[in-house]
């Protein structure tokens, strides 16, 4: 009789452990996952990150309340876009240091020329400001 209980007290040990290992393989483990909710900025991240800033001006120089700003990130090809308020102004943040960015605006039949923020432009918050001319 103890042996009866030993075999199916090691038989539920054995399946636990299984299921343990099935379990494990399924769900995938977050490795130093966070005590809190939400993400730990890194200095050195900060660190290599700019921002880009402007105003945008149709051909009569008035704030182009509406306009979309383009910022397509030269080494990936990616493209993030910005619609203007009534101020005229236009932000993007947390860009890369290391990759030259295009950005260039439009409205209706009116667009900017394509202007490029470069790496070796080293200023942490860069200001482009972009005129719209009629579309040729």
């Amino acid at each position: 009789m103890r042996a009866t209980k030993w075999l199916g007290f090691a038989a539920v040990a054995l399946a636990a452990v299984a299921v343990d290992a099935v379990v494990a393989q399924i769900v995938p483990q977050q490795k130093n996952a966070p005590f809190f909710k939400g993400d730990k900025k890194n200095k050195d991240d900060d660190a290599k990150t700019r921002s880009l800033s402007g105003l945008v001006r149709d051909d009569k120089d008035n704030l182009a309340e509406g306009a979309v700003v383009q910022l397509k990130d030269t080494k990936s090809l990616q493209v993030r876009s910005f619609i203007v308020k009534e101020d005229g102004k236009f932000q993007f943040h947390g860009l890369s240091q290391e990759v030259d960015y295009q950005v260039k605006a439009d409205l209706r039949n009116m667009t900017s020329d394509v202007k490029t923020l470069s790496v070796f432009d080293s200023r942490k918050a860069a200001v482009i400001n972009l005129k719209l001319e009629p579309k040729k």
